[in-house]
């Protein structure tokens, strides 16, 4: 753990070095850096209450644990929690301030737009693996305990959940709030300033896209590093112990070389997407490198071959998300919608359906041949080699919502339909890469939830079942519906808030006749407050299911119920993520294929069939459909934390 340590600080010095360097940028003219100190306020806001929210139930969970466990428990705990806000609360800062930054440098040219909206993401990508081992490492010197450490990884599975389901409703209220009245009502186009939700849907980007993802991420990173570690430890003793830590610190190496080479093409680049797709594949390929020296170094090459299968698994899910989220698969969507908006509906269902096979046959693969090398750790360590080089790829996702917020503030602050043609580039891109986050969420996810189940049958020591036992059945049963009734609970949520967010547009251009005309301001922040109540009011009640359910269900059904909820809820959980999240990718690509002038254009029949879909997408892809990874994963580290104070007591 030493080594977590001094890696650590090496890079967050790197991080601090590339945070000067983006702020050394000029935010633009007054009106750029205007909206841009709007769009930080209205996040740092929201985050600042979502906090004084689950704070309260993290510092109360601390004391039980004080007082079932000891001290080590509800110090691991807490730090799980303050890492992983930190982490989002920073990488969001700064998120916020490279978007104007953006905007402008887009008036010299797509190569500096493309290099400073990457470092804004890039400083997310790796404050997120760097605080996560940075937390690991000091977990493990307090408690001394391998199995403590998960406390640390449920700490920030609660962040991941309430940040996820939090940010996923505010941002999704606000931009279904801004598409139905802004451009099926009012027929404005695109972030128009003349939008009253438009400040609240650039901030949307930033809570839910930036601080949502980073703390979904870094809650896999940590809880895949924390299986790995313990099922290591148990098999294979210091061995599997020290492998899995190294092959943690060659991804983030490779990581930081993989950004640098990034940075280093991108002013020069004409295409993004190429620039993007080969620094990531150059730090996988890195990554690998150096675990095959260091395999064949201790003489076991197995690792390395278990490591591969989760690298290459991983690039393969997101090529597969991207070919399902574009390209071919994306006109043919759009070309339905000349037939309507229900044909939209149906097709863009059908193919997020049928984007499930392949990915599950992906993971299953992945799972079958670590399984056969390394057994269970093998399954574990698979999934660390899938997320090890999480400093790029979260930084390849991060840097959508900049480009996009780019874009908004181009057009609210009368920049040159240059600009926005610059920052539309980008952010086509972004929404790509975005749909490739979420797949790759979605498979580590699969590949830790069940690593996690793994040392959740060691800890309750069922070491195999029968079948026909009635508990299991009811466990699995409930665990497959819980996915779709979390799903509800949360887009009932988005649904809820975004009429609150429609009444309140519709009301503001009614009574505030000069909006439309261009001659009076909206006003920004009653919609900011809409959304951010409207979230924090209904993120409470999926949270609390995610973390009761396994403890009623042991209560229940005793541990083989738990583990029948926990195979239940992985496999409808993985299906219906996969489902929601390449529909939405789908829907969300499709309207800006017809934006472009295609079937019609904008205003079109076709485009507002289209729009329809992505407005019924909005929360699939993302809300409930991210959320999901978050809520399988948050079920199984319950359950090992539940197993860990049975066995205590």
């Amino acid at each position: 753990m030493a080594y977590f340590l001094y890696l650590g600080f090496i890079s967050l010095g790197f991080i601090i070095f590339l945070s000067f360097r983006i702020l050394e940028y000029s935010s633009g003219n007054e009106k750029t850096t205007q909206l841009s100190s709007i769009i930080q306020k209205g996040a740092k806001s929201f985050l600042l209450q979502e906090y004084k929210v689950f704070f309260p139930v993290i510092f109360a969970l601390s004391i039980l644990f004080l007082f079932l466990m000891g001290y080590k428990a509800s110090i691991s705990l807490l730090v799980g929690a303050l890492f992983s806000v930190a982490a989002g609360y920073f990488g969001m800062s700064i998120a916020t301030r490279a978007n104007a930054r953006t905007a402008w440098a887009a008036t010299e040219g797509l190569g500096k737009a493309l290099k400073i909206s990457f470092s804004g993401g890039a400083v997310m990508g790796l404050t997120v693996s760097t605080l996560g081992i940075l937390g690991l490492a000091i977990t493990y010197y307090v408690t001394r305990d391998i199995e403590l450490i998960s406390y640390y990884s449920l700490g920030a599975s609660f962040v991941a959940l309430f940040a996820r389901v939090g940010g996923g409703i505010y941002t999704k209220a606000a931009d279904v709030g801004a598409d139905i009245v802004g451009k099926t009502e009012a027929n404005l186009p695109e972030d128009d300033p003349r939008n009253p939700a438009v400040i609240a849907d650039n901030v949307g980007d930033n809570v839910g896209d930036v601080a949502g993802m980073g703390a979904d991420l870094y809650e896999s990173y940590v809880g895949s590093i924390f299986s790995a570690i313990v099922l290591g430890n148990i098999f294979f003793k210091e061995k599997g112990f020290l492998s899995v830590v190294f092959v943690v610190i060659f991804g983030l190496i490779s990581s930081i070389i993989g950004i640098i080479y990034t940075l280093l093409k991108a002013e020069k680049s004409d295409n993004p997407a190429k620039t993007l797709r080969v620094g990531t594949i150059f730090s996988g390929i890195l990554t690998l490198s150096m675990t095959f020296v260091y395999s064949v170094y201790i003489e076991w090459l197995k690792l390395f071959f278990v490591v591969f299968f989760g690298v290459i698994v991983g690039l393969l899910i997101g090529i597969i998300t991207e070919w399902y989220t574009s390209g071919k698969k994306v006109q043919k969507l759009a070309k339905t919608g000349m037939m309507g908006p229900a044909n939209v509906i149906i097709s863009g269902t059908a193919l997020g359906m049928e984007s499930t096979f392949i990915i599950t046959l992906l993971i299953a693969v992945a799972v079958i041949l670590a399984y056969k090398i390394l057994g269970l750790f093998g399954v574990a360590l698979a999934g660390v080699g899938m997320l090890s080089t999480l400093g790029i790829s979260l930084s390849v996702d991060a840097y959508g919502p900049i480009a996009d917020n780019a874009g908004g503030i181009a057009q609210m602050a009368g920049l040159d339909p240059s600009v926005r043609e610059i920052t539309d580039s980008l952010d086509a891109v972004g929404n790509t890469t975005a749909a490739m986050g979420k797949g790759f969420a979605i498979g580590s996810a699969a590949l830790t939830a069940l690593a996690l189940f793994a040392n959740f049958s060691e800890l309750s020591e069922i070491s195999s079942v029968n079948l026909s036992n009635t508990y299991l059945f009811l466990g699995a049963l409930i665990g497959g519906m819980l996915p779709f009734f979390f799903s509800a609970l949360t887009m009932h949520a988005v649904g809820d808030a975004a009429d609150d967010m429609v009444k309140e547009i519709r009301r503001q251009i009614k009574e505030i006749p000069g909006i439309l005309t261009g001659t009076q301001d909206p006003d920004y922040q009653r919609c900011i407050q809409i959304a951010t109540k409207g979230a924090l009011k209904r993120m409470v009640l999926p949270a609390v299911l995610a973390v009761l359910s396994p403890v009623l269900i042991y209560i229940s059904f005793g541990a083989i119920g738990v583990g029948g909820l926990l195979i239940g809820a992985t496999v409808s959980g993985v299906m219906l993520a996969i489902f929601m999240a390449n529909s939405g990718g789908a829907w969300d690509n499709a309207k800006k294929f017809v934006e472009e002038g295609n079937f019609g254009g904008k205003g079109s029949f076709a485009h507002k069939a289209t729009v329809v879909g992505d407005t019924v997408g909005d929360p699939y892809k993302d809300t409930s459909g991210p959320s999901i990874n978050i809520l399988i994963k948050l079920m199984a580290i319950t359950s090992i934390v539940l197993m860990t104070i049975v066995r205590g007591l």
